[in-house]
């Protein structure tokens, strides 16, 4: 297996931080060529004197003075601002770029990369739910390899495909849907399952954050919280694999050992075990079709005993994975208009202007303000994406005195 060159957007992140420990555990397998990050300067400094890339860029172009200065006399391009982040996602010398950057700040560079005919290792699920059939044209188009990362989609990804070279291919009918009943996501529930409405309604920032099972942005810690990142996946799913709406079920399963389950049309149900660790869904994007070793925990199932699952939740407690099913059936530009709204409401929450609670209202509010139009550019997504993100700030400005802030 010769060494495969990588670019990494968004390496200060989660997922970018465990991107590069899974490289530097297989040095002769992988090596970082262009790294990016948002504003972490720090930590971008850090990784570029260990890994010693081609280029990096910071996104904030406010810290490209510090950035250059500390990598003075090392032979590593430096930029900055979006055009740099578009330029490590498409460096030459780079044969996969890895999508890691959170939010929909992620879709105009992962498109770039696209376009410059890089295989894509997929941790922004914003740019399927932003741009779900736009973005999976532009992956037939280049005739790209799309690996997904994210824990769920890699599961059912390696449930479909294991042990073949096979990758994701955008079609209208892939052949594998042929025998597919449905796809199960497993749920951990976030640090709230069994809660109701009335217990949420005094959460607090701090409770909201602690996953009981994985270490994870700030972001999408309060999105598992609310199960919108599961309603996210949803989508994500759909664009994905190509499978129906009503063909994809949620279940609650505490542990996160079974990270998804793809049931066949014969009573078989093929399922994706592993201990919660990003690294290995990580590894598997990075070196399909093959397998690399990671310093993860072996999963021992006599000691974890039982594994529990539960069904999906109500509606009334946890309607932010519902109004993500109701994004996939309107269609058109909701699912992009659901995820802005809800950018916009997590980080007013971090920000401590809104309750937990005030999330699913924003998200709701945006989605019945906002004429839901059919796009046919990645122009159009971002015009969908600036609509909605107005909307739901206008509300976060008219209610912030009015919430019940823990």
């Amino acid at each position: 297996m010769p060494v495969k060159n990588i670019a990494l957007l968004g390496s200060t992140g989660s997922i970018g931080v465990n991107t590069l420990d899974v490289v530097a555990a297989n040095p002769k397998q992988f090596a970082v060529v262009a790294l990016s990050a948002g504003r972490n300067v720090t930590l971008l400094i850090e990784q570029a004197k260990k890994f010693q890339p081609e280029a990096v860029a910071i996104w904030d172009k406010t810290q490209y003075t510090t950035l250059k200065s500390a990598l003075t006399g090392l032979k590593i391009e430096i930029f900055c601002g979006d055009e740099g982040v578009k330029q490590i996602a498409s460096w030459s010398t780079a044969k996969q770029t890895v999508s890691a950057i959170v939010g929909a700040a992620g879709l105009k560079p992962t498109i770039a990369a696209i376009r410059a005919g890089k295989e894509i290792a997929l941790a922004n699920k914003e740019c399927l739910v932003m741009a779900g059939e736009l973005f999976m044209d532009e992956v037939a188009k280049a005739g790209v390899t799309l690996i997904p990362v994210d824990s769920e989609h890699s599961a059912i990804f390696q449930a479909l495909f294991n042990g073949q070279t096979k990758t994701i291919q955008p079609t209208l009918s892939p052949d594998y849907l042929k025998e597919v009943s449905h796809i199960t996501l497993t749920a951990s529930g976030g640090p709230f399952v069994g809660w109701t409405r009335d217990r949420l309604q005094h959460v607090s920032q701090a409770q909201a954050l602690a996953h009981p099972n994985w270490s994870m942005g700030r972001k999408i810690s309060i999105d598992s919280a609310t199960m919108m990142n599961k309603g996210l996946e949803v989508i994500e799913a759909f664009y994905l694999f190509g499978v129906p709406a009503d063909q994809i079920q949620v279940v609650i399963h505490p542990e996160s050992i079974i990270h998804s389950m793809v049931s066949f049309y014969d009573g078989s149900v093929v399922a994706q075990l592993g201990v919660p660790d990003m690294r290995t869904p990580i590894a598997v994007a990075l070196s399909w079709p093959n397998r690399v070793a990671t310093s993860v925990a072996t999963l021992d199932l006599v000691k974890i005993g039982k594994l529990n699952f539960l069904p999906a939740p109500k509606e009334e407690d946890f309607p932010c994975l519902h109004l993500a099913f109701k994004a996939l059936q309107t269609g058109k530009s909701a699912p992009a208009t659901l995820n802005a709204a809800n950018e916009v409401a997590v980080a007013a929450f971090l920000d401590n202007k809104i309750s937990f609670l005030d999330i699913p209202r924003i998200n709701e509010w945006t989605m019945e303000k906002t004429n839901q139009l059919k796009p046919s550019s990645i122009a159009d997504i971002l015009n969908i994406d600036r609509e909605a993100r107005a909307i739901a700030s206008a509300w976060v400005s008219q209610h912030t005195k009015k919430s019940n802030l823990s």
